[in-house]
């Protein structure tokens, strides 16, 4: 028996010495303040599939100091790129290379597993599936709202009943600002009706808002949701209606007349005190849609919430012929963008109306900014207005300078893999450690320029943690390894992305993710009559309210990922989807001015003066991926399937 106990001692002495070196040589969990952080991408380098691990990053530091993660360190520090270094952008016509040499070291999983679990082959018949799936998911939420709620704005899918304003309570804004007693989902839900090619409902629901809708209402709403919600479903879905070429399929109504055009312009009059009495040009934050600017009202404004109305003002402005609606849209905007930082171009979320002064100076991707990036590129891509795409351009290098911290490549080289942070506007100095699941939106807007590659990355940073958690909590600590916000709305940022990545690389990997997202909605927010907000993401709770728009957006979205043959994909005619994920037609006909005037202070500057986008110009402004070309799929096909997967199972601590 002395025999066994030496043998028993000597493994388990061999067992200790592995233990201790397990611990001493960082092999183990991290002593130090920052752990290992498993959503990004995890603080150890890369390492060839067939080589040696790249040399260890050496200890982790307190926080402020320089051997910290880059995230932490200010620009110009470490990997970072320096604070006036132009942002990398592909050249005209070409597609860079990926990046995808490298791969984490995992464990337990071989490529052979990924390969089948991420394989190119996502049988159609499964993508049908998928597809049906995604549109029952909108019936049932939108006969559930039509049976139960309508004609009031919202639906109570837990209690199967309807909900409007919170009259008992008027400064209960949450509801408030987007309810106004006008029918809020039936209106954003038109164009998924038409899109969905079920013409029959579109053209039942446009007949049932033209009789029933008014906006002659004691409601004080947000000028933004109404804008977006109501304003861009409106034109939307009227411009889908005289569309001579009918794509959908028949979506005409018999002696239409133009209501929906008329409602959108008696919506925009009601929303147009909002910019006055305002020093600067910024609009006020709310309206009543009977009285005008409440006596009481708050001289307070986001910058996304005044800065992204030019796209719908736009839109009836020149649909209209009449200059009102876009010269006060495109006057907040100048009045925003000449307020921004002299040092580093960036700007704040909230700013006083009157005095021009930052009361929010924290620049970000995210709430208060995310939509003031979005539609400066996408009222170039409209309007084909020089001035835009300048903002646009100088905005995105700031971001780029500043908001952008970590490696410049996102799969080589040296320190952490990119991350956009929140920083001060004047010094670009972070500010905390969290990121909000509105900045989901900007891998989309990503594609739009170009910038494939680094919307691959920064898209993978949000689906890992989404799915760690089976959804995307409204803000998540980056540094902590938790969420600080523990509710999802079932908001369509991330779907919004992954399905734009998709049209721009065609990579199978796409359709996995959103086959990851719709399962976890319907395993997790459905319920008796629709779908509700997760209250508690790890938990799973829920809260009794479906916001509009989960049929505008999230099952939109869903939807044309796996309809390979909608005709959004196959028409000659190309399409732009506003911030409300409302579909726009892109053609010559919103490039004309019907006036002489054009928008400048002085009033003095003509059409002719104004640089105008050529029809040709279009193509490559609204490609998919900036390139003359149609992205080759093949190149990012093998590293999505396989390495990229790797990497993400490792990041949220899979494998």
């Amino acid at each position: 028996m002395q025999w066994r106990a030496l043998v028993l001692g000597l493994v388990l002495l061999r067992l200790g010495l592995h233990g201790v070196l397990w611990l001493v040589f960082g092999l183990g969990p991290s002593m130090g303040f920052y752990q290992r952080f498993p959503l990004s991408f995890g603080f150890q380098r890369l390492r060839s599939p067939d080589g040696p691990a790249s040399p260890a990053s050496g200890p982790v530091g307190r926080p402020g100091g320089l051997s910290g993660p880059s995230w932490l360190q200010p620009p110009g520090t470490g990997a970072a790129r320096g604070p006036r270094q132009a942002p990398r952008r592909p050249e005209p016509g070409v597609c860079g290379p990926a990046h995808w040499g490298y791969v984490l070291g995992g464990r337990g999983r071989g490529p052979d597993e990924y390969e089948k679990r991420y394989s190119g082959a996502f049988p159609p018949q499964l993508r049908a599936q998928m597809r049906d799936l995604a549109r029952g998911m909108f019936v049932f939420g939108y006969d559930n709202y039509m049976a139960h709620a309508f004609p009031q704005d919202e639906l109570n899918p837990i209690h199967c009943r309807g909900r409007g304003p919170d009259r008992g309570d008027p400064s209960n804004l949450n509801i408030n600002d987007v309810l106004g007693n006008y029918s809020l989902t039936l209106v954003d839900a038109l164009d998924t009706l038409a899109i969905m090619g079920n013409s029959s409902e579109f053209q039942k629901a446009v007949k049932l808002v033209i009789n029933t809708v008014s906006f002659d209402k004691d409601s004080t709403v947000q000028v933004f949701e109404a804008t977006i919600r109501v304003l861009g479903s409106l034109l939307s879905a009227h411009r889908i209606i005289t569309d001579s070429k009918q794509p959908f399929g028949d979506m005409t109504i018999k002696d239409y007349d133009n209501e929906l055009l008329y409602m959108a312009h008696d919506l925009a009059v009601r929303l147009l005190p909002a910019f006055e009495n305002t020093k600067t040009g910024i609009p006020y934050p709310r309206v009543n849609l009977k009285t005008g600017v409440p006596p009481d009202s708050n001289n307070e404004t986001c910058t996304a919430g005044a800065g992204s109305l030019l796209v719908e003002f736009g839109i009836l402005s020149r649909l209209l012929g009449d200059s009102t609606f876009e010269w006060v849209a495109r006057r907040a905007v100048k009045a925003l963008w000449n307020l921004r930082s002299n040092d580093t171009g960036l700007l704040g979320n909230v700013v006083n109306i009157q005095t021009g002064h930052w009361v929010g100076k924290q620049s970000g991707l995210g709430a208060g900014l995310d939509s003031f990036y979005e539609y400066l590129l996408k009222s170039y891509i409209l309007f084909g207005e020089k001035e835009d795409l300048e903002m646009f351009n100088a905005a995105y290098q700031s971001i780029q300078n500043y908001l952008r911290r970590g490696r410049e490549a996102c799969n080589e080289g040296e320190g952490d893999p990119p991350l956009y942070v929140n920083v001060n506007m004047f010094s670009g100095q972070l500010m905390n450690t969290w990121i909000d699941s509105l900045q989901a939106f900007f891998p989309g807007l990503q594609v739009l320029i170009g910038d494939v590659e680094d919307a691959i990355c920064l898209h993978a940073f949000y689906y890992a943690i989404w799915k760690r958690y089976g959804a995307l909590p409204e803000r998540y600590n980056w540094q902590l390894q938790a969420p600080d916000v523990l509710f999802y709305p079932l908001r369509p940022e991330l779907v919004e992305s992954t399905y734009l990545l998709y049209q721009a690389t065609k990579n199978p990997f796409y359709l996995h993710v959103g086959m990851d997202i719709l399962q976890s909605l319907e395993k997790y927010t459905k319920v008796k009559c629709g779908y509700a907000t997760l209250h508690h993401v790890i938990d799973k709770s829920t809260e009794d309210r479906m916001e509009s728009f989960f049929l505008s957006e999230t099952c939109k979205y869903l939807y044309l990922l796996f309809d390979e043959d909608n005709p959004v994909h196959k028409s000659g005619t190309r399409y732009m989807f506003t911030t409300e994920g409302h579909i726009i037609s892109v053609d010559e006909h919103l490039r004309e001015l019907p006036w002489k005037e054009f928008f400048s202070e002085e009033g003095g500057q003509d059409q002719e003066s104004v640089h105008r986008l050529k029809p040709h110009e279009l193509k490559v402004i609204n490609s998919s991926s900036n390139c003359n070309r149609v992205p080759d799929e093949r190149r990012y096909s093998l590293p999505l399937k396989s390495i990229y997967m790797r990497q993400i199972d490792q990041m949220v601590g899979l494998i």
